[in-house]
This record gives C-alpha cells, sequence and structure tokens, in this order.
C-alpha cells in the first residue's frame, strides 16, 4: 500500500519564540537559507509522497505565500538576469502539490491531526511536525515508508533520550523484533525518568493508519485539555499493531531558540556555499567565560 499523502501541523502560536512570532508564523523563520516547514516539504517530497496537508491557523498566510508563485518576483529577477534566484523560487512553488486546511481552537495536536481527516480520507498517511527536522543520507521518512511496506501498520520514528530528559517525549514500552525496528506495546506521555519504560522516545514523524481518525474523535482531552496524539496512539494500539523505527540521521529540535540556533550553527557548516568562511568565522570568536 502506497503512501499518498503527508499532513504538516503547523497551527501553533509559537510562543517560545516571542516576539519574533509575533506577526511571523514560527514554520517560516529562516533556519539558514529557507524557511523551517520548507526543510520538511523537501523530506515529504523527497520520499515520494505527492500530496502535502498543512495545518495552519489564522496568521498563517505567509506559509501560503511562500508556497505559491510570485510573478512580480519572478519577472523582476528575470529582468534582473539573476537565473539562479529565479530557478530557486520556481522550485519552490513547484515542489508539491499543496492544500491547507485551518485549526480554528489550538486543542492539541491530536486535534490538529483530527482537523485533515476529510482531506486525508480512508488511507493511511504520513505525519510531519516541523519542530524536528532531520538531516540524514536517505529522509528519516523514506526509511520509515520501508518499515510500513513490510509490515503494512502503523510506524513511529523514535530514538534514544538521555534518561534525565523522558519528561519532554511520548516513551514507548519496546519489543524488539530486527535492527531499528520494535513493535510497540505501550506508550506514556512524558513519564519522569523513573516511570519511563524505556529510553526510547517518540520524536516527529509518524506513518499512521486512518482508523486513528475515528480514534480521536473519542480521545479525551488530556492535560490543558488538549488531545494528545500519545493518547490516540496508544488507544489504536488495542485494535492494531504499531512499529516504531529508530531512524538513522541527525535531529534538530527547533521548537526551542536554543535548539534553533544550534540546529541553524550545524547546518550551516553543512551548507558548500559558505561553510568554509563560516567555520572561520566561528574558530575566531571569544567564547564567554563559564
Amino acid at each position: 500500500m502506497k503512501i499518498r499523502k503527508a499532513v504538516i501541523t503547523a497551527a501553533g502560536w509559537g510562543t517560545r519564540f516571542l516576539p519574533a512570532t509575533k506577526a511571523q508564523p514560527k514554520e517560516m523563520l529562516a533556519l539558514v537559507d529557507k524557511p523551517i516547514i520548507q526543510y520538511v516539504i523537501e523530506e515529504a517530497v523527497a520520499s515520494g509522497i505527492e500530496q502535502i496537508i498543512i495545518v495552519t491557523a489564522l496568521g498563517k498566510h505567509a506559509i501560503e505565500n511562500h508556497f505559491d508563485r510570485t510573478f512580480e518576483l519572478e519577472y523582476a529577477l528575470k529582468q534582473k538576469g539573476d537565473e539562479k534566484s529565479l530557478r530557486e523560487v520556481q522550485r519552490i512553488s513547484e515542489l508539491a502539490n499543496i492544500g491547507y486546511i485551518r485549526q480554528k481552537e489550538q486543542l492539541g495536536l491530536g486535534h490538529a491531526v483530527l482537523t485533515a481527516a476529510d482531506l486525508v480520507g480512508d488511507e493511511p498517511f504520513a505525519l510531519f511536525l516541523p519542530d524536528d527536522i532531520i538531516e540524514a543520507e536517505v529522509p528519516a521518512m523514506q526509511q520509515m515508508l520501508e518499515i510500513f511496506e513490510r509490515y503494512n501498520s502503523s510506524v513511529i520514528a523514535v530514538e534514544a533520550v538521555a534518561p534525565e530528559n523522558t519528561a519532554a517525549y511520548g516513551i514507548i514500552t519496546p519489543e524488539q523484533i530486527e535492527e531499528r525496528v520494535y513493535q510497540v506495546l505501550s506508550m506514556v506521555e512524558k513519564p519522569e525518568p523513573d516511570e519511563a519504560p524505556s529510553n526510547l522516545g517518540i520524536v516527529g514523524r509518524y506513518i499512521l493508519m486512518p482508523e486513528i481518525f475515528s480514534i480521536l474523535k473519542k480521545t479525551p482531552p488530556g492535560k490543558g485539555g488538549e488531545i494528545q496524539i500519545t493518547d490516540g496512539m496508544q488507544l489504536l494500539l488495542q485494535h492494531q499493531k504499531m512499529y516504531a523505527y529508530q531512524f538513522q540521521g541527525k535531529r534538530h529540535d527547533v521548537g526551542t531558540p536554543l535548539g534553533f540556533l544550534k540546529a541553524s550553527v550545524e547546518l550551516a557548516l553543512h551548507n558548500p556555499d559558505f561553510a568554509l568562511q563560516f567555520g572561520d568565522y566561528l574558530r575566531r570568536l571569544k567564547l564567554p567565560d563559564k
């Protein structure tokens, strides 16, 4: 069964980045030379996904504008003879078939996913959280699609987290069935270290069977009155198997200002256009004393 559609959640307020996100979506913050959300869409496209559904909210028009045609800009670049920039802005508008739907209330990640139910329909789909940017030789979602094709069940991405950080993740109870692949026996949202069933934390890539939608409709709100995707997946486990995949690659958490800064430095050092010059600049910096 082929995964044709991906849902990308982009409806949050981005309050951790205020005031930078007061009038600009967090997903449109420039991470080196392109906005955060573009990295995720490029991963989806590179993984062979044909249609992107972005869940947005009030004030997110910049996302739609970024992936649309901008004829005035293209004309100006053509007049200047800037063919490189012209090709790049045209490429962005042709990346994928993108649709948008609004989450009208901020009621949690599970609710955001449920908002896309009618557009996804009765088929399995990929889910991306833009806060996680994953550098990998083979796109992380493509790796997961190979696992999905093997087991024909939901697949969630996991990585080993430090024991003291389990309270920041959904943590699975795993049963290893092959290298990097686990059957998920249960999961718990943000457990304290002494209550965590493992050190495998769920990160922002999922392949979910369509039954998740009917489950989410019945999932009671959790902490803060929000519908959590982890609670929905725990209920889905009662009806069908689910697998976890420990992907190969480097994940950057860009959901906090410090994580965003770290990712900016690392991704800049991996960019061939200015990696050497930027590396020289960093080596000349005087670091603050501890």
